[in-house]
């Protein structure tokens, strides 16, 4: 029975063949083949049965045996099992590339990802620290370093600060007041030298008192033109006192006070580290809590060592600071009290001579505007 079902089974298969009894390409999935190889391996042998023409169970008269048949039979092709496995072979060589590719992009965005990590851990670890670490001090708690000179002087450079940006606020001021009060003198020397020409309203009068006031418009609009012009000069002078205190306080304190910041905050970072190592010195001492010792005996070093090279900077930058300052600051006052003196003395040669002494060259008017090619 078991025959006759793979019998029925291989009969109903429909097997393309070519005029050399060799199997054509067949179309099926590799399922086919599989069928194909069980039913010739497990199934009977086709020389030793017989084809029933009449059904099964008929009668012998319509048996014909098969080692009477003559022409084309069924044999197993190898090639097209090639053609399916070649293929899968380039295929695998294939995703291996792509897959290693792929595996070390993976590794080096891991390997970045876990850098980052890594950073994330060390800042948080630290900060943590450093703010118990002010809390503690804040409270009263807590030990901080303290280098009583070093302090002092930097509470006199943030007074200092201070106290010239409050001059540099008023100087600003007094140059846009007499900024104002030049364009006004302006303004009034161009109407009085206007009035000199031609004064309608002067007409009826006789002609000798006509001239003497034209001749009175022209002096004052004389007049007004030179304090216009000295005073154009002062403003150079004052600009110059303005830029110079603005560099001293903005810039060169300012930078100093940059390095006071650093300072502080690695003097904070020092005191959290040596706090963290005290408190595990007074701890158990295991396997465990001595590494960490180390480890705390290592950090500490390393912020000692950047506190120690900060206060060193500190120290050198508020010394030249100090020096520097006296230099800018005894210039800038004599500039600012020979200007302004010889500008209300009315002295217009000893106001010139005090910005040639000063090297301060004033732009002619109209040298900020661009040309008429560069507007083109």
């Amino acid at each position: 029975m078991m025959t006759d079902g793979i019998m029925s089974k291989a009969a109903t298969m429909e097997i393309p063949i070519n005029s050399n009894g060799d199997t054509g390409t067949l179309p099926e999935d590799d399922s086919l083949e599989q069928d194909l190889q069980q039913v010739m391996v497990s199934g009977p042998n086709l020389n030793e049965t017989s084809i029933v023409s009449g059904g099964y169970g008929g009668t012998g008269e319509g048996i014909i045996p098969t080692s009477s048949i003559k022409g084309p039979g069924i044999c197993y092709n190898p090639s097209i099992l090639r053609r399916h496995i070649l293929p899968q072979g380039q295929g695998s060589s294939m995703h291996q590339s792509h897959s290693s590719s792929a595996v070390t992009a993976e590794e080096a965005s891991r390997g970045v990802a876990v850098e980052k990590l890594d950073i994330v851990k060390k800042w948080g670890i630290n900060t943590y620290k450093c703010t118990k670490q002010m809390i503690s001090e804040r409270f009263g708690r807590g030990l901080r370093t303290v280098d009583l000179e070093l302090e002092a002087q930097i509470d006199v450079l943030r007074d200092t600060k201070r106290k010239y940006e409050n001059i540099l606020r008023l100087a600003r001021a007094l140059t846009n007041h007499f900024y104002s009060m030049v364009q006004t003198q302006r303004a009034l020397g161009d109407t009085f030298a206007d009035l000199s020409q031609k004064s309608p309203e002067l007409q009826g009068f006789q002609i000798k008192c006509l001239s003497d006031v034209q001749d009175e418009f022209g002096y004052n609009a004389e007049t007004q033109k030179l304090l216009c012009k000295n005073g154009e000069t002062l403003l150079g002078a004052i600009n110059f006192f303005v830029a110079s205190i603005n560099t001293l306080a903005n810039k060169t304190m300012e930078d100093t006070l940059m390095t006071v910041k650093l300072y502080e905050n690695a003097r904070l970072e020092f005191d959290a580290y040596r706090a963290d190592l005290e408190e595990l010195n007074m701890g158990p001492r295991d396997a465990v809590t001595l590494s960490r010792i180390d480890t705390a005996q290592q950090q500490f070093q390393i912020h000692k060592e950047k506190y120690e090279r900060l206060r060193s900077d500190v120290t050198i930058k508020l010394k030249f600071l100090e020096e520097n300052k006296v230099k800018v600051m005894h210039k800038q006052l004599l500039l600012f009290h020979n200007a302004i003196s010889a500008y209300f003395a009315g002295n217009q040669q000893q106001l010139e001579q005090t910005l040639k002494q000063f090297n301060i060259k004033l732009k002619p008017p109209g040298a900020d505007k661009p040309s008429w090619l560069e507007e083109q």
